[in-house]
Parts: C-alpha cells; sequence; structure tokens
C-alpha cells in the first residue's frame, strides 16, 4: 500500500466538515482540526479546506515526520497501522505503541536489545524492527500488528473512561481504527 492509496483511504474514513460538540479538538474538515490547519498555514474556513492541502498536511505531519516511509521500506501494512493510529492518536502514541510492543517481544534482550520509549522512529527502532522480522519473518507482522492494536484499544477505552464525552466516539474508533 502507498502513501497516496493511505491519504484517499483517510480522507474518505474522516469524511468532510464536522463540529462535534463532544471533541475537544473543534471543528474538523477531512479529519484535519481548524487548530492543525492553521498551523500548518491554512487561514481560510475549515469548511472550505481543499482536500490537496489536507492530503499535504497528512502526509507531512504523518508519514514523513514520523518516519512511516523508512517504516514502509520493511513492512508497508505496519507502516499503513503506524500511519492511521498516528492520524487518529498523534505519531507519539503510535510510535509509543510499536516500540512497546517491539520491546515486549524481544525475548528479554535475546533478539535485540530493548529501545528506549521516545516515541521517535530512528536508527533503533529501525533495527529492532529489522532484527523482529528477520527473526519472525512476515508471519511476524501480523502479530506486531496485533500488539499496537491491542495498545490502541486499551487506550480508546481508558479515553472513554476517563472522560465520559468521549464514549460518544468509542464504537466508532473501535470499529474503524481496530483491525
Amino acid at each position: 500500500m502507498d502513501i497516496e492509496t493511505l491519504l484517499d483511504e483517510v480522507i474518505a474514513r474522516e469524511g468532510g466538515y464536522v463540529d462535534h460538540p463532544a471533541d475537544r479538538g473543534g471543528p474538523t474538515n477531512m479529519g484535519i482540526s481548524q487548530g492543525v490547519a492553521r498551523a500548518n498555514g491554512f487561514a481560510g474556513n475549515i469548511r472550505d479546506l481543499p482536500p490537496a492541502t489536507a492530503r499535504s498536511i497528512y502526509r507531512r505531519l504523518y508519514w514523513e515526520q514520523p518516519g512511516y516511509a523508512l517504516v514502509a521500506r520493511e513492512s508497508p501494512s505496519l507502516a499503513a497501522e503506524l500511519f492511521d493510529t498516528a492520524v487518529n492518536m498523534g505519531p507519539g502514541v503510535a510510535n509509543g505503541f510499536l516500540q512497546r510492543a517491539l520491546n515486549a517481544l524481544n525475548r528479554n534482550r535475546r533478539d535485540y536489545p530493548d529501545l528506549a520509549l521516545d516515541r521517535m522512529i530512528g536508527a533503533r527502532t529501525l533495527a529492532a524492527l529489522r532484527a523482529f522480522r528477520a527473526l519472525r519473518g512476515p508471519a511476524g507482522d501480523a502479530v506486531l500488528m496485533k500488539a499496537i492494536e491491542a495498545l490502541q484499544g486499551e487506550r480508546y477505552l481508558a479515553l472513554a473512561e476517563s472522560r465520559p464525552a468521549n464514549e460518544a466516539f468509542l464504537y466508532g474508533w473501535l470499529a474503524n481504527r481496530i483491525g
């Protein structure tokens, strides 16, 4: 799966203009909040956000800057999962999930060293991913994604438990973001 396909999918999934009263992020269009649009140079009404601008923001903030293009060289499906998680929870959270999962799956550092949970995709995280995949093969990607999705699902539940207004979103998060 390439980034163009991922961008098409995320924009279709996020939909058009929404201003849900329970969403602390305020109004969004194609999943881009007004605050994020402003921080990235869009000065117009969020209802009028051009698709090309949304694509550019998604590509830069949720694909290039977090390093998912580098992950895609190793595992396109894993990069797609991280991209989707980053769009919904932020790149730092998605990267942290990957690092936690890799640490938990390294058999007490026998396969590769534990990673510092710095929430960044750097040389050490990529080396751990390569070592994991060399040992586990393509089936390892599926296990790694299950671990990341388990962490993601737990976070959604915790968000709903800690802020009842988030229950308005829980069903959709689980239905559209897990599995």
